[in-house]
């Protein structure tokens, strides 16, 4: 005859909670373990800075000194366009690739604060990004400036507009790879997120003009209408018959759009399932 014994129950075995510094390391560690990462920042450096290098050659024969000089030398837009597109799309592919692979849950489960996993992303994201930014806009000034000095029409960094130019420039990638990751937060699909990053950063400003109040305004309150306007360093024709943006308010876009776009990522993924 047998007798049952009695099995004590099983207790389940619990760490402590995930820090913020915890996810900012996973997320780290996710960013750095792609491939790709490093190969897209690096040709994305190579672009951009190059672009630099031939629109100062293009526009060299007409500077004849100092006076002359215009950061578009330095910071063409069709490099930036670039910029754009690339960080945009990177900050987007940190949350959407999570979903198309089903990581998402993973990390939901083992972090169930959902809206300290999106700040994290944001964090690291906003990071990885000034760090680029920065040595492409630095990039793109010395290889001007060393273009420039040949001919003697080199400027110093303390030269009208030119530092803020600069510092406008590096903050593009953070600022557009922070709309795009909010965006991907809010979409969660691959092709939706790209299209509305792409429509609204790059395709929606020359839809409105500077001749009406009403339409300069909507194109004044766009990224990349606030980035053209930062590295302009000549002040508005009086006789225009366009409204022009201001600099104060170029860099109150530069701030609300990542800080609105990531604050509504964080509110709807705290209030909806995964």
């Amino acid at each position: 005859m047998t007798t049952l014994t009695s099995v004590p129950p099983t207790t389940a075995v619990t760490g402590p909670p995930a820090r913020f510094r915890d996810l900012l390391a996973s997320e780290w560690i996710k960013i750095r373990s792609l491939r790709s990462t490093p190969w897209t920042i690096g040709l994305t450096i190579l672009f951009v800075v190059g672009s630099a290098a031939v629109a100062t050659l293009a526009d060299n024969a007409a500077r004849s000194g100092p006076a002359d000089f215009l950061p578009y030398d330095a910071y063409p837009p069709a490099g930036y366009w670039m910029l754009i597109l690339v960080a945009s799309t990177i900050g987007a592919l940190t949350v959407v690739s999570e979903y198309s692979s089903g990581l998402i849950r993973t990390t939901t489960v083992a972090v169930p604060a959902r809206g300290s996993v999106v700040l994290a992303k944001a964090a690291v994201t906003a990071a990885q990004w000034t760090a680029v930014g920065t040595a492409i806009s630095t990039g793109s000034f010395l290889v001007s400036q060393a273009i420039l000095s040949g001919r003697h029409a080199g400027v110093p960094l303390t030269h009208p507009g030119v530092f803020r130019a600069l510092v406008a420039s590096a903050l593009l990638a953070p600022v557009c790879a922070l709309i795009g990751l909010g965006l991907a937060v809010l979409l969660r699909h691959s092709a939706a997120t790209m299209v509305s990053s792409v429509f609204t950063l790059l395709m929606l400003p020359p839809m409105f003009s500077e001749s009406e109040r009403w339409s300069a305004d909507i194109n004044h309150a766009m990224v990349s209408a606030a980035w053209k306007r930062l590295v302009q360093n000549w002040e508005p024709d009086p006789g225009s018959l366009g409204y022009t943006a201001t600099v104060p308010g170029s860099w109150i876009v530069y701030a609300l759009w990542p800080v609105i776009t990531v604050a509504l990522a964080v509110l709807v993924v705290r209030r909806r399932d995964v």
